[in-house]
């Protein structure tokens, strides 16, 4: 029987400031743990980020909302390669990254706690640029560390490196037209936020179409470096909602990066829920759909 197991490197263990002084501790911890998990025949999946940004970059100049963070984030992805890469063979670069954009910056409930109004009681923040502007750097941070493997490590290391992505399965809560798209959206937003760039090197057209120029872009260099920078994709898979399109008296005019969606969350149709929280199905036709 093959064991795989998932497990997080932390900035902060590794690194006193988040940049060059090395935590040698968290080194020889991680050495260790490594080490012990080949021994016990499991093969190990090490991710590089969990939601732990370390405090001295967020102080330093505002962590994920500054592009200096994708140099930082690449260098510290190389000396995980350089350290770890003969015996690590699997590599994310983030963990669930959508949800430090989404809970961070859009309403605030997780680090840094930023958001404006009416999507949170922050003190500081914008929940209708900021969101998109930390993904933006987040996948480049991303394709950058790709990038750094794929010229310096992968082939004398020969392993892969790819990105741990969350998802709940949308649903359309009718057969009509207008609840397909609703559903579409709430797609597009969810996973096609991170996973269109990744395949196609830009964003999801419906999220260019209502977004506008709150969302970034990517130069014709950035396409070159994000476009296909997955050599695989791992999925955290929840649960399933039913979404229709809400009536336009209902719609908030205020622009948000869940407002942004255009759509209404049902949990059961006529009474009858979609089906357990967790639901197996969903699974099957997320990779349906994706492939």
């Amino acid at each position: 029987m093959s064991i795989c197991v998932y497990y997080n490197l932390c900035t902060v263990h590794m690194s006193v400031d988040g940049t060059g002084n090395i935590n040698w501790k968290g080194v020889r911890y991680y050495n260790r743990l490594i080490n012990y998990m080949l021994q016990k025949g499991i093969t190990p999946y090490a991710n590089l980020n969990h939601y732990d940004l370390p405090q001295a970059l967020q102080d330093r100049y505002g962590g994920w909302l500054d592009r200096r963070v994708v140099k930082d984030f690449a260098d510290y992805a190389e000396f995980c390669f350089k350290t770890y890469g003969d015996r690590v063979k699997n590599w994310f670069s983030f963990n669930e990254p959508r949800v430090v954009a989404a809970l961070g910056y859009d309403n605030g409930f997780f680090a840094p706690g930023r958001c404006s109004k009416p999507f949170g009681n922050c003190t500081e923040g914008n929940s209708a640029s900021e969101p998109y502007i930390v993904t933006h750097n987040l996948i480049l941070s991303h394709a950058a560390a790709a990038h750094r493997y794929r010229t310096k490590y992968q082939a004398t290391q020969g392993g892969r490196f790819g990105i741990l992505l969350d998802f709940v399965w949308y649903e359309p809560l009718t057969r009509s037209k207008a609840d397909n798209y609703a559903a579409q959206r709430a797609r597009d937003f969810h996973i096609g936020w991170f996973l269109h760039p990744l395949v196609y090197g830009e964003y999801p057209k419906t999220m260019q179409n209502i977004v506008g120029n709150r969302l970034p872009r990517f130069t014709p260099d950035e396409v070159k470096m994000v476009k296909g920078s997955i050599d695989y994709v791992g999925i955290n898979q929840y649960t399933t909602y039913y979404m229709y399109d809400p009536p336009t008296a209902n719609r908030s005019r205020i622009p948000g990066y869940q407002n942004d969606w255009n759509v209404g969350f049902a949990y059961n149709r006529n009474g009858v829920p979609i089906g357990p929280r967790v639901r197996p199905k969903a699974l099957y036709m997320f990779i349906y759909t994706v492939k």
